[in-house]
């Protein structure tokens, strides 16, 4: 009945495919990789493999210490990472290429997921926060292949749909070996849900490694501050904006240019597909401006940059004055607030931060963020840290602190692994 229901929904939404391939070349490149039909680089070469699934760009940036982890915990074992998304595809390409094999996750039908398994043969697959198929479930459990999964989080929308239907899902949660979850109340979420061997793990995210560690990241920095001069005036980094709230930044932008003249901004919303979009709505707004992939010897002065780029926000924040992180000021649940923490930088985000209520409570508690009650409060916000060195400073040097007093999950994450792996 699942399978059945799969496919009415999928038929349902093929128009709705067919004109994001025709408009924005979505879902085109990876359709054959989701049908199960993996290249001829991922099949088995005798080596024991372990399986990671992502889903989009926030799971797959939570496993990068986790991936560089078993790379060196279990360096004779082949992985395989796989991400739902075509912007997770890109990220998992550009942080695990060179040690990893990387793909897409097949459609959740049984020919498709028998397909991908038979291709892969993994000894052990981790799932990274809780995303479960049936029938990947099925196929796993009928080869005897274990299920992990790590950094899990179950969020008050998901519990409450999945509550409703509990008997129902009950055996779908018991397929699962080993759940790893973020917090106590994640534990006891699963718990109620039918998941057996739950433990507390704390959140992989903590543990995004040390700012500027890497040379991929370091070399992009560099060109990006050689592009746009980005040291030479106050710049504020609004980071994964999400549809509605590019217009709140740019108002909020306008309003403090009257007051504080040098500031300069610099957006990068979440989703390409709204590049051009944005694009419009900056070349609107009267300021000088310019594209990351339009970037020319003419532009390193505008006064606000559209960071038109996937996998490259990341290189930005540590030329940041100020930044706020997206998908907050509107009820989309935010985004990850740790990687311009790692650079010590002051945060400002939304009053809608559900998906990262955890990590934002924390940061809340040690004075490490701002969280707006209103989104009218931006534009004044950023004046006060722009002109208020020692609060701004004070706010950045606690959000380092709050990481570096919460990492260990990566630790304990590999060690529930290799006991799997006996």
């Amino acid at each position: 009945m699942y399978s059945i229901l799969l496919t009415i929904v999928f038929l349902a939404c093929l128009p709705y495919f067919a004109y994001q391939a025709l408009v924005n070349r979505k879902y085109v490149l990876n359709l054959r990789e989701r049908m199960g039909r993996l290249p001829a680089s991922l099949r088995d070469d005798g080596r024991a493999t372990l399986w990671l699934h992502c889903v989009s760009v926030g799971e797959t940036l939570a496993a990068v210490p986790l991936v560089k982890a078993l790379h060196e915990r279990f360096p004779q074992h082949r992985l395989v990472i796989s991400t739902t998304t075509a912007t997770g595809q890109a990220v998992a390409r550009e942080r695990f290429s060179s040690f990893a094999e990387v793909c897409y996750f097949p459609f959740d039908w049984r020919f498709t997921v028998r397909r991908a398994l038979a291709v892969i043969r993994p000894q052990a697959v981790i799932l990274l926060e809780s995303e479960l198929w049936p029938n990947f479930l099925r196929e796993c459990q009928a080869r005897r292949i274990p299920v992990l999964v790590a950094n899990g989080r179950i969020s008050d929308r998901s519990f409450a749909r999945s509550s409703r239907i509990g008997l129902l899902l009950r055996p779908l949660y018991r397929r699962v070996t080993r759940w790893l979850m973020q917090s106590e109340r994640d534990a006891k979420r699963a718990t109620t849900l039918g998941a057996l061997n739950v433990t507390v793990s704390g959140n992989l995210k903590y543990d995004i490694g040390d700012a500027g560690q890497s040379d991929k990241l370091n070399a992009t920095a560099q060109q990006l501050n050689e592009l746009f001069t980005l040291e030479r005036a106050p710049l504020i980094v609004a980071g994964s904006t999400t549809e509605g709230e590019d217009e709140m930044v740019l108002a909020a932008f306008a309003a403090l240019r009257q007051n504080v003249t040098a500031a300069r901004l610099l957006i990068a919303p979440r989703h390409p597909e709204r590049f051009a979009q944005v694009a419009d709505l900056i070349a609107a707004s009267g300021f000088s401006s310019t594209r990351r992939s339009h970037a020319n010897k003419q532009s390193p002065n505008a006064e606000i940059i559209l960071l038109d780029t996937i996998g490259e926000l990341a290189a930005v924040y540590q030329f940041a004055a100020v930044v706020f992180v997206g998908g907050s000021l509107l009820p989309k649940g935010g985004h990850n607030i740790l990687e311009p923490a790692l650079y010590g930088k002051p945060i400002i985000v939304g009053p809608h931060m559900f998906n990262f209520r955890d990590i934002t409570q924390e940061f809340l508690r040690r004075e490490a963020v701002i969280q707006l009650k209103t989104n009218d409060e931006l534009t004044a916000t950023w004046q006060r840290l722009l002109t208020d060195a020692a609060f701004a400073q004070r706010l950045g040097d606690n959000a380092r602190q709050t990481i570096a007093a919460n990492r260990g999950a990566t630790k304990r994450t590999v060690d529930a692994i290799a006991d799997l792996l006996k």
